[in-house]
């Protein structure tokens, strides 16, 4: 893949079939996502819109074809936690293991700094052992882009008959320290 084509950009409501094309994938196929059910384009253009009322939703694209999507949404509502955020990305099955997650990753990461995000957290489906559904290849994603892991759900997701574990990734992204400003929405920091 020929980096130098690849366009970040922020995700647009016309990309929403796209975008949920690429994660049916993940929903039929995989235990990756914890769905089981593909959601509609409408359903698909409400997430995003919703995402990107406060936070970055972004999509890797070369000559015109998006080959995958990062986004960051609120990880809990209570006012305590406003400078932590959930990452996901979802990658094209057939442009996987070809840097396009990393470039993905680091511009969503850029865009959360901007913002006074100060922890992302990837909750990460693992298997007991690598399975048709699932392998450990997202786990070791997130630990080369500098996650750690903070923990496990064990059993905590039952999909294709198996039980699969939920293990939380955290990096953090700025400095833990008195006085914290509030974060500001995505758009405001352009």
């Amino acid at each position: 893949m020929d980096e130098k084509k690849i366009c970040v950009r922020e995700a647009r409501v016309s990309d929403a079939e796209a975008l949920c094309e690429i994660y049916a994938y993940y929903v039929k196929n995989t235990a990756i996502t914890f769905e089981t059910e593909v959601p509609s384009v409408a359903e698909f253009t409400d997430r995003i819109c919703s995402i990107q009322a406060w936070y970055p939703y972004l999509v890797a694209e070369c000559n015109g074809q998006i080959l995958g999507y990062a986004y960051a949404h609120r990880y809990h509502e209570r006012a305590a936690f406003a400078w932590d955020v959930e990452v996901s990305i979802y990658i094209h099955q057939e442009k996987r293991r070809g840097g396009l997650g990393c470039i993905l990753y680091e511009a969503l990461e850029a865009a959360l700094k901007k913002q006074g995000v100060v922890n992302c957290y990837a909750l990460v489906a693992e298997p007991e052992t690598e399975d048709d559904y699932l392998t450990f290849d997202s786990l070791k994603f997130h630990q080369k882009m500098g996650y750690h892991i903070a923990g496990t759900q064990h059993y905590s997701g039952y999909k294709f008959d198996r039980w699969y574990h939920m293990t939380t990734l955290e990096k953090f992204l700025g400095e833990h320290k008195k006085g914290m400003t509030e974060i500001k929405p995505y758009r405001t920091v352009e």
